[in-house]
């Protein structure tokens, strides 16, 4: 049986839309206290206001230490501790290494690789406090190599190993650490590359079992809230994904890239021709992660909560 999450105070990066929305209605549904941390304020305010008073939300880029570290504080100074973290913030870059903008993919691994270490760095003292968890969201593309998704899959690749090397350091310190791999998950983040790419369309829709399958974000979600309750190790969206994790060695040979490659040769050509004539580099709802993030927060701490220079209640 898990834990569960009355009275768990717990941090969720990248919950002004997707995963990390829904996962937060879930778990403030089960009676966690939220730290919801973006780059959209109105959402993250939008969010907070829905779910009422005993939350705070907090703008701020995971690719900027300062930002994170005063959203950690406020946090603190909110609630007085920190029991879980979702490291969830993600971007999804269009193009090939070839034909599209290097930046781009740089970005990509920035916030999905960059942003979790970031993260883990920032919230790691208060977990070890409290003896907490942290969940990092990789995804099964840690598991798979697939053409026009060379960032995406090197950085979700990467959360997977760190966090299998930070499960070992923070293990003596009581803090139990899990990554999470979500398939296709119906977000933003999905329906934007379909929409944008007919290409990428196309091959998912030819991908396998269960590889090729769509979760929905409501599933996914709940599958993140139970993994925090239960303080999980691995977490597969849909389940099945464990049987890629598996079977990576096959997945990755190269006999894998003999078969993969034919359509490939076919596909790739297309897939840049449809980037080129797009003229951006990320979905309509990614783009405000492109540039510099909002202001630092502004949370609303529960009434009578300690108030901290670094985080002022709405309004201050």
């Amino acid at each position: 049986m898990g834990r569960g999450l009355t009275g768990e105070v717990v941090l969720i990066t990248g919950a002004a839309r997707g995963i990390g929305e829904h996962t937060a209605r879930l778990a403030a549904a089960r009676g966690a206290r939220l730290a919801l941390v973006g780059l959209e304020p109105e959402r993250l305010a939008a969010l907070r206001a829905e779910l009422g008073p005993d939350h705070v939300w907090f703008g701020a880029d995971v690719t900027d230490q300062a930002a994170l570290t005063a959203a950690v504080r406020g946090t603190l100074a909110a609630f007085g501790r920190l029991d879980a973290v979702v490291a969830n913030a993600g971007v999804a870059n269009r193009g090939t290494v070839a034909a599209g903008d290097v930046e781009a993919q740089v970005r990509t691994v920035e916030v999905n690789l960059i942003g979790v270490m970031r993260t883990a760095a920032a919230t790691a003292p208060a977990l070890i406090a409290s003896r907490g968890y942290l969940l990092l969201v990789s995804s099964a593309a840690a598991f798979a190599a697939l053409p026009g998704m060379a960032a995406y899959c090197a950085s979700k690749a990467g959360v997977e190993q760190f966090g299998n090397a930070i499960r070992l350091e923070l293990a003596h310190h009581g803090v139990r650490v899990g990554t999470a791999h979500p398939s296709w998950v119906d977000t933003d983040l999905v329906r934007d590359a379909r929409e944008d790419l007919p290409s990428f369309r196309a091959a998912l829709d030819r991908l396998p079992w269960p590889v090729g399958s769509t979760t929905s974000v409501t599933a996914c979600a709940e599958a993140m809230v139970d993994a925090v309750e239960r303080r999980r190790r691995r977490v597969y969206v849909p389940r099945a994904v464990g049987l890629v994790q598996a079977a990576r060695t096959l997945v990755l040979s190269p006999v894998s890239d003999l078969v993969l490659g034919r359509g490939a040769r076919r596909s790739v050509p297309v897939l840049e021709e449809q980037v080129r004539a797009l003229g951006r580099s990320f979905g309509r709802h990614t783009a405000a992660r492109e540039g510099t993030p909002a202001p630092a927060p502004v949370p609303a701490p529960r009434p009578g909560a300690a108030q901290s220079a670094d985080a002022r209640p709405e309004g201050a």
